[in-house]
């Protein structure tokens, strides 16, 4: 009794599981669903799909959608993409919202598009209804050599047909802020940027900065100028200091080179003062000598003694006598 019950069981179980793999590898829900929408697919077709590892409701349902919309997508094509790795789903709803908007765009192009890693169903959502993109803000210096500091906004739609190979937003607002900052630096003062700042759109717009690029720019518009710091001035006042401390290290070089050759003089001076004392030194010795050659007599050297003498009377009179300082008068109060 219990073995029957187990057999039954197992059976049961056994085609439960066959059954789940039937309806798995042939979806049968999914075929009756495209037949009633209009789209023409076999059972074995769906089957295969499961063998090639391509999930039939993603293509069954991107057919369907495309149906629907009026738009002829074939099977194969559909395989093919989302086995290169594309977004089937994005491509199809892409192009349902190009035929729409009327914008050109075909399989062949679209799945280039989502293969290069960009959103097509975005990009088409661009062209309709354009982006506005931020820019930092940008600093430039006028002649007059003021800073100015300019945000603008840029107003750009997708370009379908360069969106593959062609450049993105950071290729935008870098030219955006090299045409501001040009602009800016051209302009004779300050003043007549902040009087009139729609002509730096003008001059950059008119410069075709979205050449190359994946977007159309529509306008270029200045949210905001603010005047920043004089930098004419701050160069002026940097170039001062510099040659002022140019110059003081002159100075101080020839204040070194003074001191240094003061300094040699002085030494020249000890040295020659230290030839006279040696010289002065070998007279008495010259005396001696005289005296004791014979040329030399003791009269003579009596007159020689007088003379110096009487030289050193006259540097004693023709020296300034200094006053002599008295006790001093405590009441007095000069001298306290």
């Amino acid at each position: 009794m219990e073995q029957g019950f187990l057999v039954i069981v197992a059976i049961g179980i056994a085609s439960l599981f066959g059954l789940w793999v039937i309806f798995y590898f042939i979806p049968v829900g999914l075929w009756f669903s495209a037949l009633l929408s209009g789209v023409r697919v076999s059972l074995l077709q769906l089957v295969f799909m499961r063998w090639r590892k391509v999930p039939p409701s993603v293509i069954v349902t991107a057919m369907i959608n495309a149906t629907k919309a009026g738009l002829s997508i074939s099977r194969d094509e559909l395989e093919a993409h989302y086995l290169a790795g594309g977004r089937v789903k994005l491509v199809v709803n892409a192009l349902i919202s190009a035929d729409k908007a009327n914008i050109p765009l075909n399989f062949k192009a679209a799945t280039a598009i989502d293969l290069a890693g960009r959103d097509v169903f975005e990009a088409v959502q661009m062209s309709v209804n354009p982006k506005v993109i931020n820019t930092p803000p940008i600093a430039a210096v006028a002649k007059d050599g003021i800073q100015l500091i300019a945000k603008a906004r840029v107003t750009v739609r997708a370009n379908i047909r360069q969106l593959v190979g062609g450049a993105g937003e950071e290729t935008i607002l870098a030219r955006v802020g090299e045409g501001v900052v040009s602009s800016i630096g051209s302009s004779d003062s300050h003043k007549s940027v902040l009087e009139n700042p729609d002509s730096i759109s003008k001059v950059v717009l008119s410069k075709g900065l979205d050449s190359g690029t994946a977007f159309e720019i529509l306008s270029i518009d200045i949210a905001d100028i603010d005047v920043g710091k004089n930098i004419g001035a701050q160069l002026q006042m940097d170039q001062a200091f510099a040659d002022k401390n140019i110059a003081q290290a002159k100075a101080e070089e020839r204040r070194a080179m003074a001191v240094a050759n003061e300094q040699e003089m002085k030494a020249k001076a000890q040295e020659a003062r230290a030839k006279v004392i040696e010289a002065e030194a070998e007279i008495p010795r010259a005396i001696a000598e005289s005296f004791r050659s014979g040329n030399l007599g003791l009269m003579d050297y009596y007159k020689f003694q007088n003379i110096q003498a009487d030289t050193r009377m006259r540097d004693a009179i023709a020296e300034p006598q200094k006053p002599k300082q008295g006790p001093k008068n405590l009441d007095n109060p000069a001298q306290k």
